[in-house]
């Protein structure tokens, strides 16, 4: 050591060879925050999509869509967007309304109206289908 050098050298200043401990240990500190602080950003980016995979929604593959779309535009309103349609309930309308349409399609095969008769048989005969009767064929009103 030089002699007009103190004794006592703190620990960040470099040794003569030119180890710089606190270079070392700032860069490893560094890495491993930038690390972290991706892997949180990557999780409460996918939080919407979580939340609409783990309860099944039905609209999930849209809130995976916004999802997308806010991470490449970085617009946050998409994900907000997601979000909200995750925490939401949507009401299932295809179920009532195939159910509907299933027992109009048996109403119609069955008892057609006697209005329609007659635009039925012509369909009919445009398509080449047979015609079928119509119950009110028979009866005949005299009022």
């Amino acid at each position: 050591m030089h002699p007009a050098a103190p004794h006592h050298v703190p620990f960040f200043v470099p040794g003569a060879d030119g180890t710089d401990t606190l270079m070392v240990v700032m860069g490893a500190f560094l890495l491993v925050t930038v690390l972290w602080v991706g892997t949180l950003y990557w999780k409460l980016h996918s939080l919407p999509e979580r939340m609409a995979h783990r309860t099944h929604k039905m609209q999930f593959e849209i809130v995976g869509v916004l999802g997308l779309i806010s991470l490449f535009t970085h617009m946050h309103i998409f994900w907000v967007a997601g979000l909200l349609l995750a925490m939401i309930d949507l009401p299932d309308f295809g179920t009532p309304i195939r159910s509907i349409a299933d027992s109009v399609e048996r109403i119609a095969s069955v008892a057609p109206s006697a209005g329609t008769a007659e635009v039925d048989a012509e369909a009919a005969q445009e398509r080449e289908l047979p015609v079928q009767p119509s119950l009110r064929e028979g009866v005949h009103d005299h009022a």
